[in-house]
């Protein structure tokens, strides 16, 4: 029904069909005077609710977690996770709830999970709370990497309290709305495989392949060709993660959803200044999680899967699944970097360009997103000098730029599309670390201007905007200095 609001919505929690073993059903601990924060309408659009409903008494109760529809059934998720490698048994929703599974008009299941809504039998000790700067980072970065085309959960609505959270300081303890195709993560097949389970395992495959991949069937072959789609998607979100500069900062397997979306938002960074091994997490003191070693952290992961998968799925098929993700990530990352470059015809020496690109990139100090918007112009040579100003390396510039020069004379395509099609995939707009950190500290204060500004900025991230020139800017001398931790 057009217009309805989310105490409206039904439920059907698919996810209860699963054995008890795998969650614990759970009541929400209210906030103290809740306030919201801010809402996405374009994440309201997609359980069809009327955005403005979100701001009534009866819509701010069940964002904080004091009321909820009597059919929704909170529950906490058990999984396992590898945590920089190191296989950790002791996880789960520790500060979320997945609050129900929801159907739009379009047959689209959605699961609400309601972050930061207090204790679970899985929260290790922690209150189960959240707070605003976690809860801002993380609706900005779903938001922004929607608005990106990027494969990623979503959310709904941020709402703050004066209940007391203790973190280095005293914080306010807030709640995030997370909207998402699926909370599955690898780390619940892994808490499935080391329960020697088999039957659990199975009933897990089952479940998954039914809700996610209904195409399939739920038996050997079906499984088998789950693992490869698996692989598949996940390759297409690395593939776009690395074009666009993206770092998600902790890729644990209790972090990867089964169905490729980019998910569980911590210290992540989208980057300034071009470094291949760019770190976004202060915590990763070995740079295991840098951004140059994210699509092989993914296959590790996937061989995470394959091994708890073993059980329903021969080697050989598991061997074929890690294969395929290999194949398509290098498939299209090179035909997402192919278009950033404005190359329509594929040329043996494209690839070669590009990674030329990259080394040249780094030792020039050319911030990445700003490279790719004005190489986007029509005028090729104003932007080569544009771009030539802020190079350190001068020499490396030069040389790179002469090749690049060379390879557009080939493009038969006429100037003013290329730089239209290029101008359609390199944003103008990303939600670098400055500008969520201004918006944070505005939003400890109070005011929520900056939040919501930024926000609206970033859903065009492609379009001029000439409102929001400021956010396009470069970012100040001492952005790097800031680090982003895990905490929450």
């Amino acid at each position: 029904m057009q217009g309805q609001s989310i105490t409206e919505l039904r439920s059907e929690h698919n996810y209860l069909a699963l054995p008890d073993s795998y969650y614990s059903l759970r009541q929400p601990q209210a906030l103290d005077s809740p306030r919201l924060v801010i809402t996405s309408e374009s994440c309201a659009q997609l359980l069809d609710i009327q955005s403005d409903t979100l701001n009534s008494a009866a819509s701010l109760l069940t964002l904080s977690g004091a009321e909820y529809p009597s059919q929704w059934q909170p529950l906490a998720m058990k999984y396992f996770g590898h945590q920089f490698g190191y296989l950790n048994p002791e996880l789960g929703d520790g500060r979320g709830l997945l609050m129900a599974q929801v159907r739009n008009k379009k047959g689209e299941l959605w699961d609400l999970h309601l972050k930061g809504a207090g204790t679970t039998p899985y929260s290790r000790g922690g209150d189960g709370r959240a707070v605003l700067r976690s809860s801002i980072r993380e609706f900005l970065a779903s938001e922004a990497l929607a608005a990106l085309n990027v494969a990623t959960s979503r959310a709904l609505a941020v709402v703050t309290s004066d209940t007391p959270v203790y973190r280095e300081t005293e914080e306010r303890g807030t709640t995030l709305l997370r909207v998402a195709r699926s909370h599955v993560r690898f780390g619940h097949f892994e808490f499935a495989y080391h329960s020697k389970d088999r039957d659990l395992l199975e009933a897990l495959a089952r479940y998954v392949v039914q809700t996610h991949y209904p195409c399939l069937n739920a038996n050997k072959q079906g499984y088998a060709d789950m693992f490869q789609l698996i692989c598949e998607a996940s390759a297409r979100t690395l593939a776009d993660w690395q074009s666009i500069g993206f770092a998600h900062g902790v890729m644990n397997t209790d972090n990867m959803s089964i169905i490729g979306d980019t998910f569980d938002f911590g210290p992540y960074g989208f980057m300034d200044r071009f470094r291949a091994n760019y770190i976004c997490n202060h915590s990763d003191h070995e740079g295991r999680y840098a951004f140059d070693r994210q699509p092989a952290i993914a296959q590790w992961n996937l061989s995470a899967l394959a091994q708890a998968l073993s059980p329903l799925v021969e080697h050989d098929a598991l061997t074929k699944g890690l294969q395929a993700y290999n194949d398509t990530f290098n498939h299209a990352f090179l035909q997402k970097m192919r278009r950033k470059l404005g190359l329509h015809i594929a040329y043996e020496e494209d690839q070669a360009l590009i990674f030329e690109g990259f080394q040249m990139m780094q030792s020039a100090r050319l911030d990445y997103s700003f490279f790719f918007r004005t190489l986007s112009q029509e005028d090729l040579t104003r932007a080569l000098a544009t771009l030539r100003e802020h190079a350190v390396d001068i020499v490396s510039f030069d040389a790179w730029s002469r090749k690049y020069q060379h390879r557009i004379e080939k493009e038969e395509i006429e100037t003013e599309v290329r730089a239209g099609a290029m101008r359609a995939v390199n944003p103008k707009f990303v939600l670098r670390n400055h500008l969520a950190q201004a918006a944070i500290e505005a939003a400890d204060k109070g005011d929520y201007s900056l939040v919501n500004r930024l926000h609206r900025a970033l859903t065009k991230p492609f379009e001029e905007q000439n409102e929001f020139e400021d956010f396009a800017d470069l970012p100040p001398a001492n952005s790097e200095e800031l680090e982003i931790s895990c905490s929450s």
